[in-house]
């Protein structure tokens, strides 16, 4: 009597009804996380049970989602909870699907063109040793493109382990290592060495497969290496880095650091000696240099340049206000050290060489 009403139909409608509930919530966790991993956050929280005051960034951003649209909120919070597409196994094959479609886009803009490796390895936050592996190749535009293309966990960083590895990732994603026509690495022996090093085995399959030593690692060499053979310049990053940490040993101190910074900025401002303007005079702070990246030593002057006045009041009052002798004698040698004419003439010297190879360094 009632056609619409047929069990058919009804079923038919239900399940019409959960698939368009199913793929809302599923698109809500894949916008998370594809912002998430834009924006390089964390996923998951300490605590995500329901008692917890603070779920996580991606339950978070799902619940604010939920609130910021209705039908979104209603399908969020009436989900099964066996079908809500927000637990971690979930989240992990999310991202997995989105780094492979990375991957294939990549792999599509190689073709069968001949391509480069750049790898390295590094410890990560829980001391694993972690393989990064960059394709540089060019494009079929004619541009010349690096890709970051996998990350890897390895055991160990012998070069036969690092061979192995990066001869897999290749033939996963159908990247011929006959292609292959240069190989980019630092300067350790595993990576370089003539006879078993990484080069040395990957040129064993490839004549072509040519080595070069990172050119920025090289730079980097030099400069350690030409600022070791002049006294005056080694002594004055060893002054600049106990200025450094002097400064910087504490919030507090920090804190005054600012404040001083900042009354000098509103005073030469009063008296016309700096230009104002959207975004100049920023409060910072002294910038310690790298032990990894000598570029990171150009920042670290420009920092003691722009707060030089500042840094030298600081000194002062920790030299008239330290608890003990022996402090006030360390501090008391560190102004001597910063406010001598070889070391001011020296700081300036280094800012107008710096800045030449920073420049170089970005470069490469």
């Amino acid at each position: 009597m009632q056609p619409s009403q047929h069990i058919d139909k009804v079923m038919l409608a239900i399940s019409s009804k959960e698939i368009h509930k199913n793929r809302l919530r599923l698109k809500t966790t894949i916008i998370s996380v594809r912002w998430l991993a834009l924006q390089g956050c964390s996923f998951r929280g300490h605590n995500e049970s329901s008692k917890s005051l603070n779920w996580g960034n991606f339950l978070e951003m799902l619940d604010a989602l939920g609130r910021m649209n209705k039908e979104v909120g209603d399908v969020l919070s009436s989900a099964a909870r066996n079908n809500t597409y927000t637990s971690r196994e979930v989240q992990k094959e999310v991202l997995n699907i989105m780094s492979n479609r990375v991957r294939q886009k990549i792999q599509s803009e190689t073709g069968d063109a001949s391509f480069c490796i750049l790898v390295d390895e590094a410890h990560d936050e829980s001391k694993r040793e972690q393989m990064a592996l960059i394709l540089r190749f060019v494009n079929n535009s004619g541009i010349l493109t690096e890709r970051f293309f996998a990350i890897k966990s390895v055991s160990d960083i012998t070069s036969l382990t690092l061979k192995n590895d990066v001869s897999n990732i290749l033939v996963h994603y159908n990247l011929q290592a006959q292609n292959m026509r240069g190989q980019g690495y630092d300067g350790a022996s595993n990576m370089r060495g003539a006879w078993n090093g990484l080069q040395a085995l990957f040129l064993r399959d490839c004549p072509y497969e040519y080595y070069v030593h990172y050119f920025s690692h090289r730079l980097q060499l030099t400069l350690v290496s030409a600022a070791k053979d002049v006294q005056d310049i080694w002594d004055f990053f060893s002054h600049l880095d106990n200025v450094v940490n002097m400064v910087t040993s504490s919030p507090k101190r920090i804190c005054e650091l600012q404040s001083t910074q900042r009354r000098e900025i509103d005073h030469l401002l009063e008296i016309e000696e700096l230009d104002s303007g959207r975004g100049a005079h920023q409060i910072s702070n002294l910038q310690r240099a790298g032990e990894t990246r000598w570029s990171s030593h150009y920042d670290s002057v420009k920092s003691l340049i722009d707060m030089y006045g500042a840094t030298c009041k600081v000194l002062v009052h920790l030299s008239e206000h330290s608890p003990n002798t022996s402090s006030q004698a360390e501090v008391g040698g560190i102004f001597k050290n910063i406010t001598n004419f070889e070391f001011v003439f020296v700081l300036h010297f280094m800012r107008r060489i710096l800045a030449i190879t920073d420049a170089l360094c970005q470069v490469l």
